[in-house]
């Protein structure tokens, strides 16, 4: 790369996207759209024109399914499912009838034609209010890229490949597919012009793990490549020249951050036991059979969330009580005698399945989606519980139903895993005859109801996630109102507090899922409120059990009077990072970064 000449440190501040901060020299991405010829066409060329379309288009879906498949499985569902949006828009009946009229019509060739419809329709979600929806204007972009390039005979990801050096790259906008296919080895981190926490490069950089920072305007215009930079995604700055007091205050901070790191590899195997001796059964969400080991690895003394959607997602159809059968056993067979939580399947929302027939919702994740799903497909419903009950005889292993709204969806769901358990028994098929069955609290109304849900349920699991967006009708991917999604808010602290009191009344346990369990400010706010057990990703595990071997059960609990007592979401926010600065520091500095640059030139 070429080195710039030396310059005074500059300070440039965006959107932090993906915490992390790495320092390296500068690779600014081509700039601006390429040019997309126009030619106008003979009518004996039409039809080789949409043929050359069809192909283009066929080529796109394969290499996004490819993409999406790699993302799968070397990231995780939830991530994968990013690019079930890119295949919708390759199936989108009024857009491709728009372009085949463009060239039958008009006689445009197929590139422009198709830049000439998607520009409308960019355009159109562009001017819409809705942050979210403005958002997914970038999933065209990209979807449309790639068709143009393949209509172009180009390769975006060209200059990309040649990438050999490790780099912060900076771009204008890096779209999900590029930023899926990075290279951490050479890619250290990037920052973009545009973009913001919810868009799909963002998400993709914190599931990567790759720092970013986004929304820095005009960055590519201020960086020349060869620039020496420092990226700190904590905080949403990109230092151009790090001055020798800067990289001493960077530099600290990375060494606390090794020395935080040695001591959370100490504590993976020891117990999450608090400091008055609480001790507090710490587990791990997964996604699939494989994560199992990652998870003991992580010191997780068993799985509280099984996800089962891998096996529906992107198939042509339904897996089978075999396959499936087979897969729980595979994860229950790597746990041993430690617990193994199996949700059954929680399709809708933001799962799609197109052979289930789910049609399109206005509000998807108000419609038919996980237990209400379950219960109208029985026949679907029946071969998942059939294949858990089976694998229940081969370890310590729990089911729970997501989304439950009201004691009847359980009655229902209860009465055909009994009916299940019928079938296996006259079939000689062996299985755990107590196999315990709990429920996920996700909706107002399950708190609501917990009480008579605890009278038919062995254990609640807590989802934080739908639960507080549910509670406080805030979409927290909507830029607009994702500052109304609070965890902290008083609501969510008195219905987690009425969930566990109605459990504890029924003497059974109460878990938490969510992302709320794997934040080491929240985790005394829920140890407070008298939750039993966590469960996180596998790879917050180590943070959550030296925060837990911080602390006292006393102080949370003074957390949790202050949180209920409360009506301010921003104080009980302030005084769980108080306790969390008071009793392990070092989880709070790495969560956040606080190098100080007040003598540095901001742009």
């Amino acid at each position: 790369m070429h080195t710039p000449p030396h310059k005074g440190e500059k300070v440039y501040r965006g959107i932090p996207a993906s915490g992390g901060v790495c320092r390296g020299k500068v690779f600014v991405l081509g700039k601006g759209a390429p040019h997309v010829p126009k030619r106008q066409l003979g009518q004996d060329e039409i039809p080789a024109e949409i043929e050359r379309l069809e192909r283009a288009l066929a080529e796109t879906m394969r290499q996004v399914l490819e993409i999406q498949q790699k993302v799968a499985s070397s990231i995780g569902l939830q991530e994968a499912s990013i690019f079930d949006a890119h295949l919708l828009i390759l199936q989108d009946t009024a857009l491709l009838n728009e372009v085949s009229r463009l060239i039958k019509d008009e006689g445009l060739n197929a590139e422009f034609a198709f830049h000439t419809a998607v520009t409308k329709y960019c355009d159109a979600l562009s001017k819409v209010p809705d942050e979210f929806l403005r958002e997914r204007a970038a999933d065209i972009r990209d979807v449309t890229a790639r068709v143009l390039n393949n209509l172009l005979g180009r390769h975006s990801e060209a200059e990309l490949r040649q990438l050999t050096e490790p780099c912060i790259l900076v771009a204008h906008d890096l779209s999900a597919s590029i930023t899926a296919q990075l290279d951490r080895n050479v890619v250290l981190g990037f920052a973009t012009d545009i973009g913001s926490q919810t868009s799909h490069a963002a998400i993709m950089a914190r599931s990567l793990r790759i720092p970013a920072v986004v929304g820095l305007k005009t960055i590519t215009d201020e960086l020349v490549s060869g620039d020496d930079a420092l990226l700190d995604g904590y905080n949403g700055v990109i230092v151009v020249n790090p001055s020798d007091q800067t990289l001493f205050e960077y530099g600290q901070l990375a060494r606390r951050k090794a020395t935080l790191e040695e001591r959370l590899r100490e504590v993976v195997p020891l117990p999450a036991v608090t400091l008055d001796g609480k001790r507090i059964p710490l587990l791990a969400n997964i996604e699939r059979p494989g994560d199992a080991e990652c998870a003991l690895a992580a010191g997780a003394e068993g799985v509280g969330l099984f996800r089962t959607e891998y096996l529906f997602i992107n198939r042509e159809s339904l897996p089978s009580e075999e396959e499936q059968y087979t897969s729980y056993r595979q994860a229950v067979a790597a746990l041993g005698a430690r617990p193994v939580v199996i949700r059954t399947l929680d399709l809708g929302g933001d799962k799609f399945v197109s052979h289930l027939d789910l049609a399109p919702e206005i509000n998807p994740f108000l419609g038919w989606r996980a237990i209400r799903f379950c219960l109208q497909r029985p026949d679907v419903f029946r071969v998942q519980l059939r294949a858990i009950l089976r694998a229940s005889a081969h370890g310590k292993v729990k089911m729970m139903y997501p989304m439950i709204s009201s004691p009847d969806e359980v009655d229902q769901a209860n009465a055909l895993v009994e009916k299940c358990k019928a079938e296996l028994r006259a079939e000689g098929l062996p299985f755990d005859e107590n196999i315990e069955v709990g429920g996920m609290i996700e909706t107002p109304s399950a708190a609501l109801v917990a009480d008579a849900l605890a009278k038919r349920l062995k254990f609640f699991s807590i989802g934080t996630n739908d639960l507080i967006q549910y509670a406080i009708a805030a979409d927290r991917t909507n830029e607009r109102v994702a500052h109304l999604y609070e965890p902290t808010h008083p609501a969510i602290a008195r219905l987690i507090k009425l969930t566990v009191d109605a459990a504890h009344a029924h003497n059974i346990a109460v878990s938490v899922c969510g992302e709320m369990a794997g934040d080491p400010v929240l985790v005394p706010l829920l140890l407070g409120l008298g939750v039993d057990e966590l469960s996180a990703a596998p790879a917050l595990v180590p943070q959550v059990k030296y925060l837990i071997r911080s602390i006292k059960l006393s102080e949370a609990r003074e957390l949790a009077e202050f949180a209920l007592s409360s009506d301010s979401a921003s104080a009980v926010l302030a005084r769980a990072q108080q306790l969390l600065a008071r009793v392990a520091p070092q989880l709070l500095e790495i969560r956040t970064g606080t190098p100080n640059q007040s003598n540095s030139q901001s742009h």
